[in-house]
């Protein structure tokens, strides 16, 4: 996304995440800010962190990162129906700053799905999970934000 980015992560150390993520966070901002000669903070906000305590808070995670994208290319698209659905999954497939193609291709560069539950066994499982998510309609919040 061009103004945030969502990662899922499995922590190995206490508090991992949090000096990860401010490590990430201090050295992006060093080298965006050399490389376009600036100076200052970068991001918005500090880091917020949200620890995924149940198996369905986690599959609503795969599915709200998975899916932001598709405000980029349609920002009405949970209002539509089942017609733009195929050319937006497309899109968000290829969308070059997300795991949704590596999930789909099963070749893992930057993930590693080994410390989460096997919800995709192979790539025809979360291509069909993607349809899922995209058509369900339910005004609960599970495609909420």
């Amino acid at each position: 996304m061009p103004n945030h980015f969502h990662i899922l992560a499995t922590p190995l150390v206490e508090k991992g995440i949090a000096k990860f993520m401010q490590r990430l966070q201090t050295a992006y901002t060093m080298y965006f800010n050399e490389k376009h000669e600036r100076s200052g903070s970068l991001f918005q906000g500090t880091y917020k962190g949200r620890h995924a305590d149940n198996d369905n808070y986690l599959k609503y995670l795969y599915s709200y990162i998975h899916l932001n994208p598709a405000k980029l290319f349609d920002s009405e698209w949970k209002k539509r129906g089942k017609t733009e659905i195929k050319k937006l999954k497309k899109k968000i497939i290829e969308y070059p700053y997300s795991s949704a193609r590596e999930y789909i291709l099963s070749k893992y560069t930057i993930t590693n799905p080994s410390n989460f539950p096997e919800y995709f066994e192979k790539s025809a499982d979360f291509d069909s999970y993607i349809s899922f998510w995209f058509s369900y309609k339910s005004g609960g919040n599970f495609l909420r934000g």
